[in-house]
Formats: C-alpha cells, sequence, structure tokens
C-alpha cells in the first residue's frame, strides 16, 4: 500500500501564504497571493511543472525532478475546497492530476469528470473519509495530499500523514498562514508531533526536506544533565 503524502512550500519563518485573503475576485493581487507566489516561485519555473501544466519552457534541476518524482508516485489526490474551486477555471478541461482527486468540503456536488483521468469528487463527511477513498482508488500508489494548508493541518492533526515534504525558500514574509499553527494543530503543552528526516535536496532557491512523520508524542524533562559527575578512575 502506497504512502499519504504532502507537499508544501513554506518561508524560512514558517508561513505558505501571505495574510489570508478572503475575497476570492480579488485574490491574485492580495497579500496572501504575494505570499505565495513568492515561496512558489522554484516550482513555476520548473521544466516539470510546466510540462505537467502544457506550457512552454523552465529548467530542468533538481526541484524539476523532484515535482516529476511526486507526479509519478501519486495514485490519488485530497485536496480542500478553497483549493478545488479556486482552480478549477485555471485547471482547464486537462488538470494536471490525471488522478482522481477527493476534495474535502461541507458543500455536497456531483463528481467532476475531466479529461486526462482527472475526476473530481467531493467528499462531506472529514478528512478521514477522504483519505479512505482516495487510498481505495489510487491502486496501491501514494496518497499526495494536494493542499491547502488548513487541509495539510487537519491530515497531521488526524494521524492520517506518513511523509511529509517541506520545500523551505531562503524568504522571511513577516506574517502570513503559517503552516504550523499552534491553534489549529490542537497540542496540549506536553506534547509534540515528531517527524524524522530522510532526505535533503539543497538548491539556491529553495531546500527540499522530506520527513517521516512519527506522530504525536509526549514531552519529558531531560534530566541528562542532573546526575553527579562520575569520579576519575
Amino acid at each position: 500500500m502506497g504512502l499519504v503524502t504532502a507537499q508544501m512550500s513554506v518561508s524560512l519563518d514558517g508561513y505558505y501564504a501571505g495574510p489570508k485573503h478572503t475575497d476570492p475576485v480579488n485574490w491574485m493581487g492580495s497579500p496572501e497571493a504575494l505570499g505565495f507566489f513568492r515561496i512558489t516561485r522554484w516550482v513555476i519555473d520548473a521544466m516539470a511543472w510546466r510540462e505537467r501544466m502544457g506550457f512552454q519552457g523552465g529548467e530542468r534541476n533538481p526541484s524539476s525532478d523532484l515535482i516529476a518524482e511526486t507526479f509519478e508516485a501519486a495514485g490519488a489526490y485530497v485536496m480542500g475546497r478553497r483549493m478545488a474551486d479556486g482552480g478549477e477555471v485555471p485547471w482547464g478541461d486537462e488538470p494536471p492530476f490525471r488522478a482522481p482527486v477527493f476534495v474535502v468540503t461541507h458543500r455536497p456536488r456531483e463528481t467532476l469528470v475531466r479529461q486526462g483521468g482527472t475526476s473530481f469528487t467531493h467528499v462531506t463527511d472529514g478528512v478521514a473519509s477522504a483519505v479512505a477513498q482516495a487510498r481505495a482508488a489510487a491502486g496501491g500508489k501514494d496518497v499526495a495530499v494536494a493542499g491547502g494548508g488548513s487541509l495539510l493541518q487537519q491530515v497531521l492533526n488526524a494521524g492520517l500523514l506518513d511523509q511529509l515534504d517541506l520545500h523551505i525558500v531562503p524568504v522571511v514574509l513577516g506574517d502570513g498562514m503559517r503552516l504550523f499553527d499552534p491553534a489549529a494543530l490542537d497540542l496540549a503543552g506536553d506534547q509534540a508531533i515528531e517527524l524524522t528526516p530522510t532526505r535533503v535536496v539543497d538548491t539556491p532557491e529553495v531546500t527540499h526536506v522530506r520527513y517521516r512523520v512519527a506522530g504525536r508524542a509526549q514531552l519529558v524533562t531531560d534530566d541528562r544533565g542532573s546526575g553527579a559527575p562520575a569520579e576519575a578512575g
């Protein structure tokens, strides 16, 4: 069985977009969009992403290779409604996913079937149900949590995420939508979410760090320095 994976670009201070904007009509020029486009600039320049979107040009580099690897590994996707609504028109008749997409939402809607193998199934009974349906549809490949950040927080909170790829961009936004928002993660004062880095790919534009997600763990007092010093022999 494949893994439940997620990708997220963040600034050095942990934001995946600028301050949240509530008017979808004017989103493109908003501080949220400006922050988002800055930290995803490395994606737009990558040949693998541009090819998948049907665009020309782009750079063939380690970042592009990672994007191609991610598309190849995914057998199904889970997505938040805000991202699905925002992408419906720009993605056009042949979205880049080429696999079933399960949209977590409170609003029922008929499944949208697009060209190239992409379909959008709207799931109204929670993130766990969406992940389970995606697993069933993925054919043994990975289930990719496609975003946005709020959905990723829900998946992480529910203990459903196996692997997280953080793409850390060398910029400080100062404010915005924080991926590891304390309120959203709902961690008790004596809890943490443990992760283990398994791969690092460093480039001038972005550092890609892959983590295996171990899940929630209790924090304990570190008393290793409290003992009496050992006597000299």
